[in-house]
């Protein structure tokens, strides 16, 4: 038996690498300042949602004794814990670096200074103070030391420990920075510069008119971050909405996960800090001191030469049909976004409202904008006398408010709502349109990523359109499923011979492909395996991989962000590749591609593969027949497998090797993204008609 650190990457240490592929970004010089600085708030925002999600399950885990059962693991569980606190550390510093050494500087060269670490500057204490007086005092939060008791900190939310010391009585006094309500940064422009001040720095140096009298006033930064699971039980009665309503107002108030702290406080401060909040020391990370950082997300200065040059999505036209869906019965469509105008897919949801052939329609959701024109269309589609189904996830975390909203303002409308289903999430992102047509009673639309136009304008994701008739068939079946709202159990009956579908034949289909490759290999045959996703977990379709490695089979993969499968070791994975893209966009989509002996086979879908997705979630792929469109992502992915400029290579060591240094032949420079917005721009179009 191979050593257990030869066998499988850990899923939250992959993570955190991927988090690490961020800060790459944010450090490279030609990445436009604006686009630099987002990249440091998506690192801030990310690492916010792991210490609230992953790191209660790591702590737990750190309790836990090493045991027998514990293989095939790089690092053992129970050390996990540690070793993820000190990459964090790591990266920490590693940020400020980045932001303090190459950032800043680089914002003064445009006259555009952000006052960081040092104080207002002397020429805007003037403008600082007013605001100090008409605007923030009026949102100020101050816990006396008589409530500290009493006193429960909100989830990332920013205070300042106040210790306040008049001769022998020191008093400690806690300050909420009002960012939520008025904002991070102050703006004020003197003589030509532009400066940027955090409004925690306004606070700060105001503190001495807030407790006046008091000789010595010192004040530290910190934020507690907070455990957000939802206390569900996986069987319930009664209304499911109302449970996780009711779940939802606490989330907020969960377990303390972490204490991020300005470093330089005093340990005696730190220990009073965390045992007022009964915060054990094992929950406490030193930092900087300005926290929350994903409120760059915000930078107030926004300057075309500080932005990546603009894309404006491709409208995907209908030259010789009058409708899309006359188009759609002709041949299938694909949208890529967001190189490609999601105005296709809302028109798909608008031509339903109107359309006389239109008896039914169907569609999930699991994370809509907040203002979605798709549900409005339904609701409108509802009132015109179309039967319309519409199942509502209602466990897709953070998201949970607004699909609620939205649920309660469609059961208004008259639209039948489906809620989640006990012991099972709904992930599929599904719509099927019903019409009397006997010849085309089937429009459906199958997608890898949410039906929201909002993300969609920065998720690379693919859309499929088509009448194709078995394949609307199988998933009215799977409608049908869910309006059972039980678990698939032995005695569900469905049969699919298309679509793949978790809970039923996704897997067995997944691992005939494989093992197709297998024997055509074994056989002196070509054989071939390219997958695209977001995350690669689940050890039972490694352990897969590994055997095709085994028997010759080249395989190409390119997962965003966890990846559990160890490439390049010799005797188990030397023929696989695991390529990270980060760029503009948040590569999304989910590609499955099996040679097949020159016969390919393609897929797509909403499924990762991760225990969650393959074992307790609904989750639908889909094939693509048709050729043009086959060849479509086919190219995709080759500008994708070819880039030097936004890949970079997963090693055996959990790093992020960039293409570009391993590149020996003076190859052309590629940047995947930017190469599939010019191949759909400059390719003829193709005519839907």
């Amino acid at each position: 038996m191979q050593k257990e650190s030869q066998i499988f990457f850990n899923r939250d240490l992959s993570w955190l690498s991927f988090n690490e592929r961020i800060l790459d970004e944010a450090a490279k010089e030609d990445v436009p300042l604006l686009e630099r600085i987002n990249f440091l708030a998506i690192y801030s925002s990310n690492l916010d949602e792991f210490y609230r999600v992953r790191m209660p399950v790591l702590s737990a885990l750190r309790k836990i004794k090493k045991q027998a059962k514990q293989q095939h693991a790089t690092v053992p569980e129970s050390k996990v814990h540690k070793k993820a606190k000190k990459i964090i550390l790591q990266n920490q510093q590693r940020y400020g670096e980045i932001l303090t050494g190459q950032v800043i500087p680089e914002m003064k060269k445009s006259q555009v200074y952000l006052a960081y670490n040092e104080g207002i500057p002397s020429e805007v204490l003037k403008e600082t103070e007013n605001y100090f007086y008409s605007r923030i005092v009026s949102s100020l939060e101050i816990v006396r030391s008589e409530q500290l008791t009493n006193f429960f900190p909100e989830n990332n939310q920013l205070y300042f420990l106040v210790a306040l010391n008049k001769v022998q009585d020191r008093k400690l006094v806690i300050v909420k920075i009002p960012s939520g309500e008025i904002g991070r940064f102050f703006q004020v422009q003197y003589e030509s510069t532009t400066y940027i001040i955090f409004i925690d720095d306004i606070i700060r140096h105001h503190l001495p008119d807030i407790f006046r009298g008091h000789e010595h006033i010192n004040a530290f930064s910190f934020k507690v971050t907070r455990e957000a699971e939802l206390d569900l039980e996986n069987e319930y009665e009664g209304d499911i909405a109302k449970k996780i309503e009711e779940q939802l107002e606490k989330r907020d108030y969960g377990l303390a996960t972490r204490i991020l702290y300005q470093s330089d406080m005093p340990k005696k401060l730190l220990t009073e800090l965390a045992e007022l909040f009964s915060i054990p020391k094992i929950s406490t990370m030193p930092g900087g001191r300005y926290h929350n950082l994903k409120d760059f997300f915000s930078f107030p200065v926004d300057r075309p030469a500080w932005k990546n040059i603009p894309q404006p999505p491709l409208a995907i036209t209908l030259p010789g049909s009058p409708t899309l869906f006359e188009s759609i019965q002709k041949q299938d469509m694909l949208i890529s976004t967001p190189y490609q105008s999601y105005d296709t897919v809302l028109r798909f949801f608008n031509e339903a409202v109107i359309n006389e052939d239109v008896e039914k329609i169907y569609t999930t959701i699991y994370r809509v904008a907040e203002s979605s024109r798709i549900l409005q269309a339904l609701i409108s589609a509802a009132k015109n006398g179309k039967k319309v189904t519409v199942f509502v996830e209602l466990k897709a975390r953070f998201d949970e408010g607004n699909n609620l909203k939205w649920a309660r303002e469609m059961q208004k409308a008259g639209i039948k709502v489906l809620y989640t289903i006990p012991k099972l999430k709904v992930h599929a992102k599904v719509a099927l349109i019903k019409q009397k047509s006997e010849k085309h009673p089937y429009l459906t639309l199958f997608s890898t990523g949410n039906l929201n136009e909002n993300t969609a304008t920065v998720y690379a994701d693919h859309i499929l359109l088509t009448a194709h008739r078995e394949m609307g068939r199988e998933l009215e079946q799977v409608f049908f499923f869910l309006s059972r709202r039980r678990r698939v159990s032995k005695t569900t009956k469905l049969k699919f011979e298309h679509l793949l579908v978790a809970q039923f034949n996704l897997t067995d289909v997944f691992i005939a492909s494989i093992d197709q490759e297998i024997e055509n290999a074994k056989a002196g045959l070509f054989a071939e395996i390219t997958i695209k996703l977001n995350n690669l977990e689940e050890k039972n379709l490694i352990n897969k991989l590994y055997e095709a490695n085994n028997a010759g089979v080249k395989i190409n993969l390119i997962i965003r962000s966890i990846c559990r499968l160890i490439p390049g070791v010799h005797g188990m994975s030397e023929h696989i590749s695991v390529r990270r893209i980060v760029d503009r966009y948040l590569e999304h989509s989910r590609v499955f591609i099996f040679n097949n002996n020159g016969d390919e086979q393609m897929y797509m879908g909403s499924a990762d593969w991760m225990n969650r997705n393959i074992h307790n979630r609904i989750e639908v792929c889909f094939p693509i027949y048709d050729k043009t469109i086959k060849k479509e992502i086919k190219d995709v992915l080759t500008f994708q497998l070819n880039d030097t400029e936004s890949a970079v290579l997963l090693d055996r060591e959990l790093q992020n090797i960039p293409v570009d240094t391993l590149q020996k032949d003076g190859k052309n420079k590629i940047r995947a993204q930017k190469e599939t917005y010019l191949y759909f721009k400059n390719k003829k179009q193709r005519k839907y008609a």
